[in-house]
């Protein structure tokens, strides 16, 4: 398989150390279960594992692969096992909080050039969670565009209606309704695939990802699960990230559906998504208005002659309190781990010259 069929492209090959390449081959990651992980090659797809130098060196959950990464490998048993022994540098990581209590990344997907947003025009669509899936994006410099699907549920001028919503409130963002059951709008969303890119798929469990994925394919290549009627709740069909590599040469990735995403360290995000707010900051009389009960807020002057609507505003605010708390609380548990594992490396260190 020529490589660029992967999405190997000029800015990932000038990422490439090709001394390495000379004790290791290039694959990228096409799937991950817990600590294994699925690798696609030159010749064929196979499963890998990362070295136990790496996992021992590991800080984060960020130092580990994740799908759509690059990686250095080295086959075994006739390469039909391999071992992944670094990263290469990656061009874009979608990542969110974990979920719960615990502070701490998750990976979502590297390397993504198009990120769809997907919400059903049922109890599913909502804009402020649509704006938070933004900021996530944003953070990454990964382009947006908005996939509503059941379309067939409202009539085209109700759909009219929420798609003039998004536009109000995220002009600078493509969105497109198309119907799973009806086929309606599946061939706008097939024609935004482009060969040798790679996009992801965002959205909660139940609104259409997978047969959305189905549907692209032309087979049903995965499975899926109708949503709970008394609450129009979807059932998790993906259980992992999986890369797949469609006909027309796009390669797309489909995620678990996510009922929670936490955001921190954000706050380039926050700002390209909620730009008005940030250009009108400019404007407040102190430089840092928290934008809540100050005098002379430009932003607390728009909401009131309502040039910003409030649940956008209050959105803006709740997200950047949150960003904020727990950026800070990520970085006193970062101060803490290290200076727990130095404390562990002195006691080793004197276990040995006893």
């Amino acid at each position: 398989m020529d490589m660029r069929t992967l999405g190997l492209n000029s800015w990932l090959l000038e990422n490439i150390d090709q001394d390495k390449l000379r004790e290791y081959r290039l694959a990228r990651v096409t799937a991950v279960d817990k600590e294994s992980y699925i690798i696609r090659g030159a010749d064929n797809e196979t499963r890998a594992e990362l070295t136990g130098k790496r996992m021992y060196s590991a800080s984060s959950p960020l130092d580990y692969p994740t799908v759509g990464d690059w990686v250095y490998v080295q086959y075994f048993d006739d390469d039909s096992f391999a071992v992944i022994h670094e990263i290469i540098p990656r061009r874009t990581i979608l990542k969110r909080k974990t979920s719960g209590k615990r502070i701490e990344f998750q990976l979502i997907a590297a390397n993504i050039d198009t990120a769809f947003i997907m919400q059903s025009l049922d109890s599913n669509y909502n804009l402020q969670r649509l704006e938070r899936y933004l900021v996530v994006i944003n953070e990454s410099n990964i382009r947006p565009i908005i996939l509503l699907s059941k379309s067939d549920l409202l009539p085209q001028s109700e759909v009219n209606v929420k798609l003039s919503e998004i536009q109000k409130r995220m002009p600078d963002v493509m969105t497109v309704s198309f119907s799973n059951l009806s086929s309606s709008g599946v061939d706008a969303v097939s024609k935004l695939l482009v060969e040798g890119e790679t996009f992801c798929l965002l959205g909660s469990s139940g609104v259409g990802k997978t047969t959305l994925l189905n549907n692209l394919i032309g087979e049903e290549a995965f499975d899926t699960q109708t949503i709970r009627e008394k609450d129009s709740k979807g059932r998790h069909t993906t259980s992992r990230r999986q890369l797949t590599i469609l006909s027309n040469g796009a390669i797309l990735v489909d995620t678990p559906g996510m009922r929670e995403l936490g955001a921190f360290g954000v706050e380039s995000g926050i700002d390209t998504t909620f730009n008005e707010i940030t250009e009108l900051s400019k404007q407040c009389r102190f430089a840092n208005c928290s934008h809540t009960q100050e005098k002379g807020c430009a932003v607390l002057a728009a909401l009131d002659d309502e040039t910003i609507p409030v649940k956008r505003y209050e959105n803006f605010i709740k997200m950047s309190k949150e960003s904020q708390h727990y950026s800070m609380s990520y970085l006193d548990k970062r101060k803490k781990d290290k200076k727990f594992t130095k404390m562990v490396k002195s006691v080793m260190k004197n276990s040995k010259n006893k």
